[in-house]
């Protein structure tokens, strides 16, 4: 832990100095503007972001933002709360120790592993992204331990990612080929930033469904990668990277006018319906809140279509369900190559080192 003026992630991915922070708990507050950001790290179950958001509105807490995600059965939130009733943060020491422990309380369940709930906290953030990336990367979720299984990530989502050494350049080359999709490279270089490397080229091409992407990179005391263990790590960290936004199944589109527990009632209805929420981004736009959940049925099996229009039956009155329903396989690339789509970052980044 750093002494000084910390730097934290507003609801909009804004950047505010000097913040309130409590340091060393496993469950993290700190006070941002009009809002309390509150960061928690566990292990993942059915129905645990359903108790989160019952205790927070137990509490009169209100939720105007969240971004959720899990892998390798973990789990990392940053969620954004403010006072039911003046729609201000709350700096009450005792009622946040009280939220605080009740949170903690709840991501512990019943275990007693010292893995089970803890954050760990940054300076300089500036991204709600890049924060959940950090805390999963701290809470070393790419050591899975063989938890993640093919239904969790089917083949067509599996990168192969290689690491040569440019022996001319003095550069490690880190080729990842993968399902393209958005952000794709922000998760890539948040990680290998993470992990106290520096990107002096890169080459990023795609065709159709799939992207290549290659990272010319040495480490900040201007090794390169040369031990076969640093390569398996960068290897896993860049694998955990780029699955932890990866969302097989439904994801659930729900717009509400806001008020006090939604969040709550809306994650009690999809457990009472056997659904676990694998991903999820709550807003608050004015009046309205804006919810997406990536959700699989609790056992593991496909999410039938019976329980969607009972969902829908059961909400559709008060609110607006879309669902979509997200790709589990891809075209393998054509021959031809990576040719339509690239860019060549080596100048830009040139640029940086300047």
């Amino acid at each position: 832990m750093v002494d000084g003026s910390w730097t934290a992630l507003g609801p909009k991915g804004d950047t505010i100095d000097g913040v309130k922070t409590w340091p060393g708990k496993r469950v993290g507050v700190h006070s941002v503007g009009d809002h309390t950001a509150i960061e928690l790290i566990g292990k993942d179950r059915p129905g645990l972001l359903s108790e989160i958001s019952a205790v927070l509105a137990d509490l009169h807490f209100n939720v105007v933002g969240a971004e959720v995600w899990t892998h390798n059965r973990r789990i990392a939130c940053v969620v954004y709360v403010n006072d039911d009733a003046t729609c201000r943060a709350v700096d009450d020491p005792t009622r946040l120790s009280v939220m605080e422990e009740q949170l903690k309380n709840v991501l512990r369940g019943c275990e007693d592993d010292d893995k089970v709930a803890r954050t760990s906290f940054s300076m300089g953030f500036t991204h709600v992204d890049r924060r959940l990336h950090q805390m999963l990367f701290a809470d070393r979720d790419y050591e899975g331990g063989g938890t993640t299984t093919e239904a969790d990530y089917p083949s067509s989502f599996k990168p192969k990612i290689t690491i040569d050494h440019c022996e001319d350049k003095g550069y490690s080359a880190v080729s990842v080929m993968c399902k393209d999709r958005p952000k794709l490279m922000f998760d890539i270089v948040c990680t290998l930033t993470d992990m106290q490397y520096v990107v002096f080229h890169a080459s990023i091409s795609s065709d159709g469904p799939y992207a290549s992407q290659e990272y010319f990179i040495r480490h900040m005391d201007g090794c390169t990668l040369d031990n076969e263990g640093e390569k398996e790590r960068v290897i896993k960290c860049l694998e955990a990277a780029i699955r932890r936004r990866v969302s097989e199944g439904l994801s659930l589109e729900l717009c509400a006018k806001d008020r006090v527990g939604l969040l709550s009632e809306l994650t009690r209805v999809l457990r009472e319906h056997g659904l676990s929420v694998t991903r999820a981004g709550v807003s608050t736009v004015g009046e309205q809140a804006m919810n997406v959940f990536y959700v699989r049925d609790a056992s593991g099996k496909p999410v039938d279509m019976k329980t969607i229009e009972a969902l829908r039956k059961e909400i559709g009155h008060t609110m607006m369900l879309n669902v979509k329903k997200e790709p589990s396989s891809a075209k393998t690339p054509e021959a031809s190559g990576w040719a339509k789509t690239s860019f060549f970052f080596g100048s830009l980044f040139e640029r940086f080192l300047a």
